[in-house]
């Protein structure tokens, strides 16, 4: 793939993760605040619209095959048995921060919950460090920190956001589901399979009778019966364009600026809770979105200069072995 086509898809991918990780949260919070109670049915949701990806994919096989690929075929099934075993592997902890997020979003505020998933940058970058050896720059160390110092900053006033009329048991307890979310988010963005995520959230829902208590709590949803489905139903799909849009900035850059992108979302996000949530939007809020756009415009910055020294090595290797291949002079008598 060319630099150009690069660049458009990695834009696209950009602009899938912002709507994702904007919408997911405002919409999952919809469902809790006018009436919905099922953990596990909004943890499902978070994984289990995963056939809708099936057209795109479909696409993509018959582009390929139209190009005859390697020896005029290509391969319907290209997965091996250990790449299954891993996808499975990563499909549980995907199941597993589903429930821990749905969970925490019922106990707690949007502006709370996006707050502290915001810290996965912190765990995404030491996670990538780890696993898959991510080179740090001054600018990318720049953007980690002041990422993760407007997220600490907004979470030593969040207390204030607490729901009306709820306990400190559940609101910590909230804190602390959505913190463990938090850092396996951090662990799935330098490893990024969805069956395995829907089929361990909805074992849940069987096994706490969700699917016998849909049809009674659409009829007690404050928005109607028909909103209820469509909450549910944006609710699967937004989460989907939230991965694909993951795993293509992964894919054409690192894990590390996916997870840049999605700190930097958080203020977007908090301003639109206020909007529509009513959520308070204090002093410390509008520092945090100055630290995050600042965080981001450092990463890029780093990126580019990053980007230039390689074009100007390759440049300079082009140029040596071109002197080297030139013929040698001799001496005209």
């Amino acid at each position: 793939m060319d630099s150009i086509k690069r660049k458009y898809l990695m834009l696209f991918n950009s602009v899938l993760l912002a709507i994702g990780a904007t919408g997911g949260p405002l919409l999952l919070r919809l469902y809790f605040v006018r009436g919905g109670k099922r953990i596990w049915l909004s943890s499902a949701l978070g994984s289990v619209g995963w056939p809708i990806l099936i057209l795109p994919l479909s696409l993509s096989y018959i582009f390929k095959r139209g190009g005859g690929g390697e020896n005029g075929r290509v391969k319907f099934f290209t997965i091996t048995l250990p790449l299954i075993i891993f996808s499975a592997f990563i499909g549980l902890l995907l199941g597993l921060n589903d429930y821990l997020y749905s969970h925490g979003v019922s106990l707690l505020p949007v502006s709370t919950s996006t707050l502290i998933m915001s810290t996965h940058l912190a765990f995404t970058a030491g996670f990538a460090f780890v696993l898959v050896k991510q080179k740090f720059t001054p600018y990318s160390t720049n953007a980690v920190v002041l990422l993760t110092v407007g997220a600490v900053l907004l979470g030593l006033h969040s207390n204030g956001d607490k729901p009306i009329n709820q306990s400190n048991r559940d609101y910590y307890f909230g804190f602390f589901l959505t913190v463990g979310a938090s850092v396996i988010s951090g662990l799935l963005f330098p490893i990024v399979t969805a069956v395995v995520a829907s089929l361990f959230c909805v074992v849940g829902m069987i096994t706490n009778n969700d699917f016998k208590a849909i049809p009674r709590e659409s009829k007690e949803y404050e928005l109607g019966e028909v909103k209820y489905y469509l909450v549910l139903e944006a609710i699967a799909i937004m989460w989907q364009i939230y991965f694909v849009g993951t795993a293509g900035v992964i894919f054409c850059s690192t894990s590390l600026l996916a997870g840049i992108i999605t700190a930097v979302i958080l203020p977007v996000t908090e301003i639109l809770s206020v909007v529509f949530y009513h959520e308070s939007f204090k002093s410390e809020k509008g520092i945090a979105l100055f630290l995050s756009f600042w965080g981001l415009i450092s990463y890029l910055y780093g990126d580019y200069r990053e980007n230039m020294k390689l074009k100007k090595a390759q440049k300079q290797s082009l140029a040596l072995e071109r002197d080297e291949n030139l013929p040698p002079l001799t001496n005209l008598q």
